[in-house]
């Protein structure tokens, strides 16, 4: 299996996070205030030059305003399907 980060999955994960935030209209430094980080964080996770744990995965979720379990539903969806197709 790839690292994570470099996981499909993963990544198909952390493109629908960016879609996300560009569709509630918030910038990364919006997000990034909300969180009380820097805005750097959310540009390196963004650019997968950071790996998320789902505990921050949830806070980012909060800071956008997403349903973070419909997400990690189609998340394990498609790790299913990969695994399965192995």
């Amino acid at each position: 299996m790839a690292s994570t980060i470099h996981n499909p999955v993963y990544r198909e994960l952390v493109e629908r996070l960016v879609a996300a935030r560009l569709a509630a209209g918030l910038t990364q430094q919006a997000v990034a205030v909300s969180l009380e980080k820097p805005q750097s964080y959310v540009a390196k996770v963004e650019t997968l030059e950071r790996r998320v744990d789902v505990i921050e995965f949830l806070a980012l979720a909060d800071a956008i305003g997403f349903d973070p379990i419909r997400e990690l539903k189609r998340a394990w969806a498609e790790f299913s399907q990969a695994s399965t197709a192995k």
